[in-house]
């Protein structure tokens, strides 16, 4: 979207500059994501009377009715008109009419393209491949705010890929709503292993890192055929969400914990030490105090680097909204902290293996004279140096490990 404004003739600008014009792209993964929207929206009118709001995407896209009442906005989208924003947001300019424009995602059947990339990224670059999902998880929206899997075509990522090497860019993320699924929608023979071996074959981009992924698309071949990519990063996003079978069952995902630790031995075994991430909601309807002692010691037996860790909240309109027992919100904070304590201590320990140790750390920003980057595994690392290192790999030896970050010198 920011792209076709700057085509447009338009030029970005930060809040604090007095804009024009506001573009709020919205969430709706949760309920403080909704609250989160709707007080921003509130706030950019707030802080800048004469701008034009305009509220898209998701949480536009499942809540409508409750966006149109918000006073604050001018213009409202849903995520198939954003590739119309500029087009729509020219006409209120004209005829100063609120605009409310939502279509039903769900009869969307291609990979709605945006147009050419933005380069505002100096060093790492976000490569969205697939939208939409078809699992239909009990506790989430995202197949009504995004519609179902629509994946994008090989030669349009290859051809973006490629642009973005000739710029310099060194590192790229394969992103999407469900990247496990791309290429079952699509005509031609194509499934994500084979595009990430292509990738992997751009000059100049040296790093392919993955977001999240299904651990259903892990298997022997998958693994094998990947680790022999020299660009793939070794850290892995899994989505697992509870450690414990019964929960996995009402929240209506595809795998059991005995298969999700398959997956685990699997990546351990072809990648060297490997890095794994993961989300995990607590609190889900239903979890009893035995079944989080399931989860508890399932991640503990995993010793996943970080857990994103999420307490349920109930979203209007999806199945377990409705299911009984839901969980205390005081029970839902304590067992949160527990796994946050567990996920700090699981990142110390494998963080401090690397102390004296030579790493590879792709150089991404600078605050005074402090430059920051990730290692492959995607460790963050704190380099003092009165160097430019903007924008490089470089070799440094951590000797120190501070709030989850190794500190380095040049």
């Amino acid at each position: 979207m920011a792209q076709k404004f700057l085509e447009a003739g338009y030029h970005l600008c930060k809040i604090d500059e007095k804009p024009d014009i506001v573009i709020v792209n919205t969430c709706t993964v949760t309920n403080i994501a909704d609250r989160k929207s709707r007080q921003l929206l509130r706030k950019v009118k707030e802080e800048n009377e004469n701008a034009i709001v305009v509220a898209v995407g998701c949480y536009v896209q499942v809540a409508y009715e409750k966006v149109k009442s918000i006073k604050e906005i001018d213009i409202s989208l849903g995520n198939v008109e954003k590739k119309d924003i500029v087009t729509i947001v020219e006409n209120y300019k004209k005829n100063k009419e609120s605009i409310a424009s939502i279509a039903d995602i769900n009869q969307e059947k291609e990979y709605l393209e945006l147009g050419s990339v933005t380069f505002s990224e100096k060093t790492r670059a976000t490569i969205k491949i697939q939208d939409g999902c078809n699992n239909f998880c009990t506790y989430c929206l995202i197949p009504y705010a995004r519609g179902r899997i629509r994946s994008r075509k090989k030669e349009n990522i290859i051809e973006e890929v490629t642009e973005i090497a000739q710029k310099g860019i060194k590192e790229i993320v394969i992103t999407g709503i469900h990247i496990a699924s791309y290429g079952k929608d699509l005509e031609e023979d194509v499934q994500l292993i084979a595009l990430l071996e292509d990738l992997n074959q751009i000059q100049g981009i040296q790093r392919i890192r993955l977001g999240s992924l299904e651990p259903t698309i892990v298997t022997e071949d998958f693994a094998k055929r990947l680790s022999k990519l020299e660009k793939i990063c070794n850290q892995f996003h899994l989505s697992l969400q509870s450690g414990c079978d019964e929960t996995l069952k009402r929240m209506n995902r595809k795998y059991s914990c005995s298969e999700f630790k398959k997956v685990v031995q699997i990546l351990r075994k072809y990648f060297e030490d490997v890095n794994l991430t993961t989300d995990i909601i607590v609190g889900f309807p239903g979890e009893t105090e035995e079944e989080f002692k399931q989860t508890y010691q399932f991640l503990k037996e995993i010793k996943f680097y970080k857990m994103h860790v999420f307490k349920y909240s109930p979203r209007e309109g999806t199945p377990a909204a409705k299911m009984p027992k839901q969980v205390d919100g005081n029970v839902k904070e304590k067992r949160s902290q527990k796994l946050i304590a567990l996920s700090n201590q699981n990142q110390d320990t494998y963080n401090k293996k690397y102390l004296n140790k030579p790493v590879e750390v792709l150089i991404e920003e600078k605050k005074e004279n402090i430059w920051s980057g990730y290692t492959k595994n995607y460790i963050k690392v704190c380099v003092a140096s009165n160097l430019n290192l903007e924008n490089q790999i470089i070799s440094v030896t951590p000797t120190k490990e501070v709030d989850q970050m190794l500190f380095a010198e040049k």
